[in-house]
C-alpha cells in the first residue's frame, strides 16, 4: 500500500518527473503551474524543504510499494493548529481510492504528529474527483469561493473527531 513520505532533498528528480508526466492532467482540473515552475525547479524544491524546516508546512509525497512517486499531499500555512489541504494523484494512480487513503493518512499526521486540530481545503466545482475525496474524508463545504476565476467551494474538517 504506498505511504506518505516527508518531503526530502532526494525526492527532487522523482518530483519533477512526476509533475512533467501530469501537467496537462492537473492543468484540466487546477491551475498549471507554468513553464518557471519546471524551470527553476531545483530552487523551488529546496525553498520547499527551508519552509517545511520552520515547521509551517508539511509537504508530503505518495511512494507506492515498488518506490515510484504516486502523488503529493501538502499542508501548509500552519497556524494556530490550522493548516490547508492541497492533493495531487498522478493521472496513471488515478480512480483506485489512493487519493482518499492519502488524505485519510495526512489528516491522522495532521492531528497526531503535527498537532493540528483544523484542516481547509479547496477545489473547483467541476472537480467531482477532489469533492468526492474530501466528502469521503470528513470534510464539509463552508462557502462558495473563485479559484482561479472559476467557482468553487471551501471545506473544513476538524481533526478532534
Amino acid at each position: 500500500m504506498p505511504r506518505l513520505q516527508l518531503l526530502r532533498p532526494d525526492h527532487a528528480p522523482a518530483l519533477l518527473e512526476f509533475e512533467k508526466e501530469n501537467r496537462a492532467y492537473f492543468a484540466a482540473s487546477v491551475s498549471d503551474r507554468g513553464d518557471d515552475y519546471f524551470a527553476g525547479f531545483d530552487a523551488r524544491h529546496s525553498a520547499l524543504l527551508a519552509e517545511q524546516a520552520t515547521g509551517t508546512c508539511f509537504f508530503h509525497v505518495l511512494v507506492g510499494g515498488d518506490g515510484e512517486l504516486l502523488g503529493r499531499v501538502n499542508l501548509i500555512d500552519a497556524v494556530d493548529g490550522t493548516a490547508e489541504l492541497g492533493y495531487r494523484i498522478a493521472e496513471r494512480a488515478a480512480g483506485r481510492g489512493l487519493a482518499t487513503a492519502a488524505v485519510r493518512e495526512a489528516c491522522a499526521l495532521a492531528g497526531g504528529e503535527y498537532g493540528l486540530t483544523t484542516l481547509w481545503a479547496r477545489t473547483t466545482l467541476d472537480n467531482a474527483g477532489s469533492r468526492a475525496v474530501l466528502d469521503r474524508t470528513g470534510f464539509l463545504p463552508t462557502g462558495e469561493i473563485e479559484i482561479g476565476g472559476r467557482p468553487g467551494l471551501r471545506f473544513v474538517r476538524s481533526l478532534r473527531d
